[in-house]
């Protein structure tokens, strides 16, 4: 909400959090802004358009009133729990023609930028490979990560989310043939989603362009920093990746490999933090209507939920 603040002819009229905290909070950001007793009174007011950073569980809901009521929406990750949600809230932008963005905050870094570049050029030849990693030291301050009902899974869902949309958005959204994958809590085989969530998970991905990734994302690991992020894509004619500097959350390095060579694409500092919502509230001076890329959306949601499937003790690997 700040990088929006900061920018000329954009501004925040109405507020509504059911945590008092964190609507004072958000009043201290905008103190312009009215803050509202319901969502229901938020729908009524006359905007542009209506972010949503609600816990997980919310986000279906709250978009489909927003769409509803006829108001373009911008949604923190992830979507929806699953899938079936995800297409809900799809369906319902598309057939009221509404602009649907999702804060998939990684592909607006300066780094990720510099990586897609160079794929589109070709200048990696055929890629074959990929490694994803988002292992974060700490996990969610809040306890609502924790229960499966709100958030629909742990770490997968919080940061491998991420991970599969950088694979498949780098790469022009091949199909994902086959899973495998496995989930953990507390160092043991996660066997009931419905009464746990993951705080690690490991899975492996073929792509129908011959790609073969491997992931893994964690809460809570003992990684000896804070985080570290890593999405590397290797091919015949060379490599890219993206690393996290220094256990940051926030700095990201991105290089190119040739043979024993690497060469800098994009270094620190880049003010990425809320670069998502800023696109995506200044393309609404533009044009308010449906996006057809947002049903890409749909091909991140269908990849986790076959992780999921694959990576719980009752669920095999799932093939198509």
């Amino acid at each position: 909400m700040q990088a929006v603040l900061d920018q000329p002819g954009i501004a925040v009229s109405a507020l509504y959090d059911p945590d008092p905290g964190a609507l004072l909070e958000a009043q201290k950001l905008a103190p312009q802004a009215r803050a509202l007793p319901s969502m229901a009174a938020l729908l009524e007011q006359k905007l542009d358009g209506l972010v949503i950073a609600t816990p997980s569980a919310l986000h279906a809901e709250q978009s489909l009133a927003a769409l509803e009521r006829g108001l373009p929406v911008f949604c923190q990750k992830p979507l929806a729990r699953n899938a079936h949600e995800v297409e809900r809230v799809i369906r319902c932008a598309e057939a009221r023609d509404l602009s649907l963005g999702l804060d998939l905050s990684y592909r607006n870094t300066a780094a990720v930028q510099e990586l897609r570049k160079l794929l589109r050029q070709g200048a990696l030849g055929r890629v074959f490979g990929a490694n994803l990693v988002f292992h974060n030291a700490y996990g969610p301050d809040k306890s609502w990560f924790y229960d499966p009902k709100q958030a629909g899974g742990g770490a997968l869902m919080d940061l491998g989310i991420h991970l599969v949309d950088l694979l498949l958005w780098l790469l022009d959204f091949p199909k994902v043939t086959n899973v495998t994958g496995a989930l953990f809590m507390g160092g043991q085989p996660l066997t009931d989603r419905a009464a746990q969530v993951e705080d690690y998970a490991a899975a492996q991905l073929q792509l129908a362009n011959g790609v073969a990734a491997q992931l893994a994302c964690s809460w809570r690991l003992h990684a000896g920093c804070d985080c570290v992020i890593e999405v590397s894509l290797y091919g015949t004619e060379g490599g890219v990746s993206l690393k996290n500097r220094r256990g940051s959350f926030y700095d990201f390095t991105a290089e190119a490999f040739s043979g024993t060579a690497t060469r800098v694409l994009a270094e620190p500092p880049d003010a990425w933090g809320g670069r998502s919502l800023l696109a995506w509230a200044q393309g609404l001076a533009r044009s308010k209507r449906f996006d057809p890329e947002a049903r890409r959306y749909l091909d991140v949601a269908h990849t986790l939920d076959r992780i999921y499937q694959a990576g719980t003790l009752e669920g095999p690997a799932c093939t198509s």
